[in-house]
């Protein structure tokens, strides 16, 4: 990629933003950053970037200047119908994204992990089963490490295993994965992408460039996954929680199987995992059929899998205080993803949920509660939305916490011994924190505060 005096605009100053700025500046570009945030707001960044004499446009969009630049490379967060982004669009101008970026510049395989939820976990898992068969270049992505930070010293040789959001997967024009998985999908981020048929038609571009020397990866349970088979080029491996299937990996409740690319086996018992639920058991399917493409040894992929442990702030136990069991599930930033924490629980739980709204429907989620959730401490932007879907159901173990901490003293207070308390709040943590993983820590701290006293 050909980028020696270049004008490119780089949108968004968080990590990805950072980590393609110092790319294309290594690469001989002219580099600006911009970010609508103002100075006081970034932290060090504005100075370390100048000090790499790099431009910045802060606290404003560019609508005005973007005539001058070549090439707009855009961070996840910014989304693509502001009005300067459109007026780049209309004069013509390069609008990559930093993954598209990233996989420019490298020429390791790819393995990509998109879906609603379980991303994070499964990309962690085929992350550990490729470094135990030696054949990691990184994990990157949307689990936390930019792939522009990434692809230095990356062998061709070597796998990179990337977990694709969809604002990610929207930016992309030649990245092409030899082995993709979508894992799920149900309704999220609608207030960025308006519809459903938008947010699966942005998860779908996941195998938009492969070829029929690729794999696809396809829950069978899911209807919107299961439909995908007909608009990959990729061979399609399909995994089932709960039907026996002719190719691919498939679950009877106990034990989990493999009968594709040669294999007609057990691979092991589901009791001898570390992670619960069957959300996870579809997570480790997803893993075992990436691994199984990729050339790793089945029986790698059986000892990653009985040593895996939860990732952090995904249904991530933390402690037990006085007989109640504390389970940080931060992660769970849709009412999907707290559906599955909820029936993981095999104790009568006490809940924190709420957060930032991203135009979620919580109606199936509550009626999970009926004989599982004995009380709910509501917060967040969202707050009255939630507590009117719970009256709507007949949950009627509620109270409006004012913050996060009174949630989590109210959930405390109303646990037995027997029970316990899960944050899981189906909603995103922009209203209160930074990240899901700040609130997860501020969760964390405050349980292990309740084992000191």
């Amino acid at each position: 990629m050909e980028l020696k005096d270049k004008k490119v605009l780089v949108c968004g100053m968080a990590k990805s933003g950072i980590a393609a700025a110092h790319l294309l500046k290594q690469n001989g570009a002219d580099v600006t950053v911009q970010d609508a945030k103002t100075e006081d707001l970034l932290g060090t960044a504005p100075a370390e970037l100048r000090s790499k004499d790099i431009s910045l446009i802060l606290g404003r969009n560019p609508e005005d200047e973007i005539e001058k630049f070549d090439m707009l490379v855009m961070s996840p967060g910014v989304p693509l119908d502001l009005p300067f982004v459109k007026k780049a669009k209309e004069l013509g101008k390069t609008i990559i994204g930093e993954t598209e970026l990233g996989y420019r510049f490298t020429r390791s395989p790819f393995i990509g992990i998109t879906g609603t939820n379980g991303k994070t976990t499964t990309t962690t898992l085929v992350g550990e089963i490729m470094k135990n068969a030696g054949l990691l270049a990184g994990t990157v992505g949307n689990i936390g490490t930019p792939l522009t930070e990434a692809i230095e010293g990356a062998k061709p040789e070597n796998w990179f295993v990337a977990e694709l959001s969809s604002f990610q997967l929207e930016t992309i024009e030649d990245f092409r994965p030899s082995i993709c998985a979508v894992l799920n999908i149900t309704p999220d981020h609608l207030n960025r992408h308006k519809t459903l048929e938008n947010y699966i038609a942005a998860k779908e571009r996941v195998f938009e460039n492969q070829t029929t020397e690729d794999f696809t990866i396809l829950n069978y349970n899911d209807p919107a996954t299961r439909d995908m088979a007909n608009r990959t080029k990729g061979r399609v491996i399909f995994f089932s929680l709960d039907k026996e299937i002719e190719d691919g990996i498939f679950s009877d409740g106990k034990s989990m199987y493999i009968r594709t690319l040669g294999y007609n086996e057990k691979v092991l018992d589901i009791k001898d995992m570390n992670i619960l639920g069957g959300h996870n058991v579809e997570n480790a399917m997803a893993a075992i059929a990436c691994g199984v493409c990729a050339g790793v040894d089945l029986d790698i992929i059986r000892k990653t899998l009985c040593e895996f442990t939860a990732v952090e702030h995904r249904i991530e136990f933390v402690a037990e205080v006085n007989g109640v069991r504390y389970y940080n599930d931060s992660k769970g930033t849709n009412p999907d993803a707290s559906i599955k924490a909820v029936m993981a629980m095999e104790r009568p739980i006490c809940i924190i949920a709420g957060g930032y709204d991203k135009g979620s429907d919580f109606a199936e989620w509550i009626a999970t509660f009926e004989g599982r959730v004995k009380y709910a401490a509501v917060i967040g932007a969202v707050k009255e939305k939630i507590c009117q879907t719970m009256d709507k159901a007949g949950f009627k173990d509620y109270e409006r916490a004012d913050d996060f901490n009174q949630a989590m003293e109210l959930c405390t207070r109303n646990a037995e011994k027997g029970d316990c308390v899960l944050l899981s709040p189906a909603c995103a943590s922009w209203d209160m924190f930074k990240s899901y993983e700040q609130r997860g820590q501020v969760f964390k701290e405050y349980v292990h505060s309740l084992e000191n006293n």
